[in-house]
């Protein structure tokens, strides 16, 4: 069984459990490079032709906006996920559930006889309704909700997962 790991991380300014901070690098992308680390699988990461603001307060109001409008945000590249059997779909909790440009995704992928492993960041709000989200495009797996300000030392839970989906 072939598995890719597909995923949207925000570096830039974040929320930590009530205060804000700026990162190098997104939680959802420190949370691929355990996967990556553990597995050794193939990973692409959806970036949007236009990202993000940097500031947010900025961001979490563009966000809101895609999602109420049902935006499909143009990404730079699209994964070629033919050879793969599974996909683990990582991404942050946007509004409840995952960000546009996944969806964007979603939609425009070949994703038929294939199984996708949800795992989201977030900062207390779990995987929302994503999981019900990402059904309505394909079969699911057991999903993965990551505190994002304790994915640094989220490795062994990562492992678990992994395990418990039979992916390593």
């Amino acid at each position: 069984m072939n598995t890719i790991v597909i995923f949207f991380s925000r570096a830039d300014e974040n929320y930590f459990g009530g205060s804000m901070k700026y990162v190098e690098v997104g939680n959802t992308e420190i949370a691929v490079g355990h996967i990556t680390e553990l597995t050794g699988f193939d990973s692409f990461k959806l970036e949007m032709v236009k990202p993000y603001s940097a500031d947010y307060m900025t961001c979490i109001d563009e966000a809101k906006a895609h999602l109420r409008a049902n935006a499909r945000p143009e990404l730079k590249d699209m994964p070629d996920v033919s050879g793969y059997d599974n996909i683990i779909l990582a991404y942050p909790n946007y509004w409840g559930t995952a960000p546009m440009a996944v969806f964007t995704f979603l939609e425009n992928a070949d994703l038929s006889g294939k199984t996708i492993y949800p795992l989201c960041t977030n900062e207390g709000s779990g995987l929302g309704k994503s999981v019900s989200d990402i059904k309505k495009y394909t079969n699911v797996g057991e999903g993965l909700s990551l505190s994002g300000s304790g994915v640094k030392n989220s490795k062994p839970m990562i492992e678990k997962w992994l395990k418990n989906n039979g992916l390593i």
